[in-house]
């Protein structure tokens, strides 16, 4: 049983939690201010005093990088996700940090350092002003910061004064974030039981702090691409609605490699996925080494929530090569964990799989349902007594049929899905108490949107299309962008102690099949046909001459009987049969269906995912 998180406070003086992003959205204000003269009485002031190159002290993305080590991830502060067990360490202020001014370039970085952190500052000095300006410089950046007074020297303030040493010759921010003096601006709390997403969903200061944080810079940082200079500065999450929907056109028109419109022009680092492109050409997807590391420290306490454990033998299935994400992604997850993994690929034989669940007891397999249910079934029939404990899927939804196969014929206990995708990398996950598509959401890594198609906020629990904004990827950004699926979300206290919004997947959004004038939805088909045990299902609307032909085409480990399926389809559909509003002597429409093996419909050679709805009728329109 995990314990319930509570809302851990260091400090009870402190009416708000700080965090490091608002600091380095001050120190870059600055920074900039330097480079353009605009703070020219400053610089001299602070030369003046000692510090020599007051641009290099103002440096934010060395400070960034610095602290990021410091913190175990700027982006996940207040907690330290640990990888090899499933809970997390909480970092608080000091309290109060005293500084006394014997050397200008120590304080300034004791400053800079103790604001990051969180920390009230009282500034023992015999030249105030300097000072004072330098907080007030800070301030103008108009983000919250903690309390920083200037008092004389020798003047009563609570706690014990910092001794911050001098930068040795050729150090710099980044290197002195991780420096022994550092330690006396933090405490560090292990929380014993207490995951990642437990002690998010109990902080208090979740969507005014926490999440406004998180906003607050990444629109600063979207605003260094020539696609987002003009977004309008934001304090909080109720301004996000005002910013604009990222469209998938105008995310293909301006992503390499078409165009870096949507590129920082930071050195290049990191590590660059393609899109799986059903249609159109392939977009590239970048992850700067800082996006890439943010999404593995999110990504780790996903694993453990959907049931990994320390010690699992993981068969990963999930597709790869060709710079496609899925097994790139889920092979720099599992490396950081305690469990042994198989990364197979999509290239998985049953031979393979017979054997690393015979000889190296893997208990695991981790795929798509298209590839591994067919490979399992296989599996089962050349060794009946063949036992695979947990069964983790994305990339489509699994039938609840298909779910009961494997609790009762492989004995798994966990089968739970992950919903991902390249552009944005992981948006929810299945614990072990949610069914059907519902998901827990993770807002301080995507934050889901649900949204009508005018992209303006539709009320909790009703079905709309999904937004996203990818808080913790900084190189090509996704601010509110339309990624093409629809949902519903709502408030739920779910049993395994995380309680918050939770997302049902209602699928792709262009799952809307025009027929006869009238709309059938994909989703709605295919729980139709459940009784048939289909696994996959396909349809296709073209024309032939004068007649337009809707084919249905599935996969079932037994293809059912195609006069069935028309008989049951017709049934639940009437627009599917002789049923129209017109002239019924016009023979204008025809249903087919094609009822195939699993494995008979064709994958996309990349993602390795079956395309829903193909409307051929649109083909050489423009």
């Amino acid at each position: 049983m995990r314990r319930t998180a509570a809302t851990h406070t260091y400090d009870e003086d402190m009416t708000m939690r700080h965090y490091p992003t608002d600091l380095l959205l001050a120190v870059e204000h600055v920074e900039r201010a330097l480079a353009s003269g605009a703070l020219a009485p400053l610089d001299a002031r602070l030369r003046h005093a000692g510090v020599t190159d007051p641009l290099r002290r103002f440096d934010s993305g060395r400070l960034f990088e610095g602290l990021d080590r410091l913190l175990g991830g700027v982006c996940q502060y207040p907690w330290q996700p640990l990888t090899d067990r499933d809970d997390v360490l909480e970092l608080g202020p000091a309290g109060t940090v005293v500084l006394d001014d014997g050397r200008a370039e120590a304080t300034l970085r004791g400053l800079l350092l103790a604001w990051a952190l969180g920390n009230r500052v009282t500034l023992r000095s015999a030249r105030p002003q300097l000072w004072e300006q330098v907080m007030t410089a800070l301030r103008e950046a108009g983000v919250p910061l903690p309390p920083g007074q200037v008092t004389g020297p020798g003047a009563e303030a609570p706690g014990e004064p910092l001794d911050v040493p001098a930068l040795p010759d050729g150090a710099d921010l980044a290197v002195d974030c991780r420096a022994g003096w550092t330690q006396g601006l933090f405490r560090l709390r292990h929380l014993p039981g207490v995951s990642l997403d437990q002690a998010r969903s109990e902080d208090h200061d979740e969507r005014a702090g926490r999440l406004a944080a998180r906003l607050r810079y990444l629109v600063a940082r979207a605003r260094r691409t020539p696609y987002y200079r003009e977004l309008p500065d934001i304090t909080g999450d109720g301004d996000l609605t005002a910013l604009p929907v990222l469209e998938k056109a105008a995310l293909e028109a301006h992503s390499l490699p078409a165009s870096r419109d949507l590129s920082s022009g930071d050195p290049a680092s990191g590590e660059v996925l393609r899109s799986g492109a059903t249609s159109g050409e392939p977009r590239y997807i970048v992850y700067s080494r800082t996006d890439w590391d943010n999404m593995v420290r999110e990504a780790v306490p996903m694993l453990y929530a959907l049931g990994l454990e320390p010690g699992d033998r993981v068969i990963n299935t999930l597709f790869g090569g060709g710079m496609y994400g899925g097994l790139t992604t889920t092979f720099s997850e599992l490396s950081r964990m305690p469990v042994e993994s198989y990364a197979t690929a999509q290239f998985v034989t049953v031979d393979d799989l017979l054997m690393l669940t015979g000889r190296f007891d893997a208990n695991v397999i981790l795929g798509m349902p298209a590839l591994i249910l067919p490979l399992l079934r296989d599996a089962k029939k050349r060794r009946p007594e063949l036992r695979v404990e947990k069964v983790i899927y994305g990339g489509t939804p699994m039938t609840e049929t298909d779910k009961t196969w494997l609790r009762q014929e492989l004995g798994a206990r966990v089968v739970s899905s992950i919903l991902a995708a390249n552009d944005g990398a992981q948006l929810g996950y299945q614990c072990g108490f949610l069914g059907g598509t519902v998901h827990h959401v993770n807002d301080d890594y995507n934050l889901i949107e649900v949204v009508d198609e005018a992209g303006r906020p539709v009320p909790d629990g009703t079905t709309g299309e999904l937004l996203v904004t990818g808080l913790q990827k900084f190189e090509g950004p996704l601010i509110r962008y339309r990624i093409g699926d629809m949902g519903r979300t709502y408030e739920h206290r779910c049993a395994c102690g995380v309680s918050g919004r939770v997302l049902e997947y209602l699928g792709r959004s262009d799952g809307l099949v025009r027929f006869k004038g009238e709309t059938v939805l994909y989703g709605e088909v295919f729980d139709a046909l459940a009784p048939f045990g289909v696994s996959q299902l396909q349809i296709e609307v073209a024309t032939e001459g004068s007649r337009e032909i809707l084919t249905l085409r599935t996969e079932a480990p037994s293809p059912p009987d195609t006069g069935a399926v028309r008989e049951l389809l017709v049934e639940a559909f009437p627009v599917l049969g002789g049923y129209q509003d017109f002239d019924a002597a016009l023979d204008a429409y025809e249903l087919r269906i094609d009822s195939l093996a699993e494995g008979g419909l064709p994958r996309n050679t990349v993602s390795g995912k079956v395309k829903n709805v193909i409307d051929r009728r649109l083909e050489g329109v423009r």
